[in-house]
Parts: C-alpha cells; structure tokens; sequence
C-alpha cells in the first residue's frame, strides 16, 4: 500500500493474524488532524481504539464478527501536506475494495472521510450513497481558510454527486442549510429523533442501495462519549446509535464505514473502550444484516 507506519491490530487478543484475502473486515487507522478547530487529540484516536479493542469479546451479544477474520492494516503516514494523505487514503481504500472486502476506517478528524470516498470512486464503486451521524453538518464550503477542513468533508462529497443522509444534526450554519437545500440532502436532526428516543427511520426510496456510513463519535451526547473535540449537548443516546446503524443496515447493503473524530482523554480508558466497542458491534450489525 502507500507509504505507512505501523499500528497495532484489532482484537489481536481474541482473532488470529490472518492474511488479508483471509479477513472480511479490513481496518485501516488514519491518525489525521489537521484542522481541528476547538479541542486536539483525534491523531492519537486509532492507537487508543485499537489497544482497548483487546479488552473485547469475540461474542458481541448476538454474534462473532471476528468469525468472519478481521485485518489491520499499519496506520497511514499522516505526516504530509494534506492533498497527499487524502490521495493516500484514497488509493489503500481502493486496494482494500480491489480485494473484495469490507472497509472499516477508523480516525482522525472528519476530513478522512474525503479521501475514504474518492477511493470508493477510484476502485470503480457508483450507486451509492452516504448516510452521516454528526453533531455537525459540515456542508461549509471553506472553513478558517481550508476546503479541507474538518467542517467542510461533507460539501465535498456531495459535490462529487454522492447523495447525503444526514442524521443527530445540532449545530450548523445558514451557509450549511442553503447548501442542503441546494445539493438535496435529506435529514433527520437531533431534535426529531432525541426527545422520542427514535432509532429507526425510513430512506427515500430513491436513495441509492449502497451505503457508505460515517459516524462522528460527536454525532453521540458527551454524557455518552465526551472524548472527541467538538462536543453538542443534545446527542444521540449509544442503544440510539447503534439502532440508527441497524435501520440503514435492515434496509441497503452497507459497504463501508468509519468512526472518525473520537480524542482520547488520558486515565479514562472507559471511553477508549466505548469507542472499540462500538467499531465492533457496528461489523456485527453489518455481518448479521449480509447473511
């Protein structure tokens, strides 16, 4: 793959170190940050959730995804101008893909996302939509100077003519409401699904019926998951979340996704382990909903 640094492996304690044609889930750890914008930390996300993932189970409550074999790949060097990691990202996505299997890409700030879809586009992949949970709409055009920031990953995606499903939204801009109008992205924000505690929904019928799922872990409440850099009250619940997932799962073939944004905070490992965790229980989701 591109140039690389190594990383730990996921679930090393309870999967064997299987070759890569040998593993349905392929995780690739991308400790980017560079457009942060209010607390740091997302750089060191993938090494915190990759040492709690030995703390796991095998068995998620409802079956063993590590039946299926589960695959690291070492980290992406992210120690290069931000074109060039994207790129990267970009081509160790589309390897993943060439070789038929399942990406799951864990961060590092939301412009990761960025580079995971332009490697979907690169290994050939059309028909297909993208389904967000996030505090944020990042649909902002530029944001402190960047067409590369954080807060402006989904502007680029749907610019490259992937539709938009937005959910647990709580804080955007009018600039970011003008462009869902514009770009025809559907929603469903935090205040219609929290207050009813709603963990399942309907997608438009003409959305594709292939899903790439991005999850901001600040897409959670911060009771839930604090460690991340831009915390909104008003969150998801983690039972919630996870049920949100399912939905999708019950009603598209998901193809891909990433938990992105999550920042260690040092002595509270509890939250490390939630992150692991949830990486976890969402391929058990995808291995029950492909059967």
């Amino acid at each position: 793959m591109s140039s690389l640094v190594q990383a730990g492996r996921f679930l090393a304690s309870e999967v064997p170190d299987l070759a890569p044609e040998a593993a349905r889930f392929h995780v690739l750890p991308v400790p980017y940050e560079k457009t942060v914008s209010y607390g740091g930390g997302t750089a060191q996300g993938p090494a915190a959730i990759l040492e709690a993932s030995s703390q796991l189970e095998r068995w998620d409550g409802a079956s063993d995804p590590g039946e299926q074999g589960i695959y690291t790949w070492p980290a992406v060097d992210c120690a290069r101008a931000p074109e060039t990691v994207l790129a990267a990202i970009a081509a160790d996505v589309a390897r993943v893909l060439r070789l038929g299997k399942f990406p799951v890409v864990i961060g590092g700030e939301h412009t990761v996302t960025w580079g995971v879809i332009q490697g979907y586009l690169e290994a050939g992949e059309r028909d297909f939509g993208v389904v967000q949970i996030d505090a944020h709409a990042d649909l902002r055009d530029a944001y402190e100077g960047s067409k590369l920031s954080h807060a402006c990953v989904m502007r680029r995606v749907v610019e490259a003519g992937v539709p938009l499903f937005q959910l647990g939204n709580r804080a955007y801009s009018q600039e970011e409401r003008a462009a869902r109008a514009a770009h025809g992205v559907r929603y469903l924000d935090a205040d219609a699904l929290v207050p009813g505690n709603v963990s399942h929904f309907t997608l438009p019928e003409e959305f594709p019926p292939r899903v790439f799922f991005t999850l901001d872990v600040d897409g959670m409440d911060p009771s839930v998951l604090p460690a991340t850099g831009t915390p909104v009250p008003g969150g998801l619940g983690w039972y919630q979340t996870l049920g949100l997932f399912e939905s999708v799962a019950r009603q598209r073939r998901i193809i891909g996704f990433d938990i992105l944004e999550f920042a260690p905070i040092a002595g509270f490992h509890a939250f490390d382990f939630a992150a692991a965790l949830l990486v976890y229980k969402m391929m058990g989701i995808v291995q029950r909903h492909s059967r």
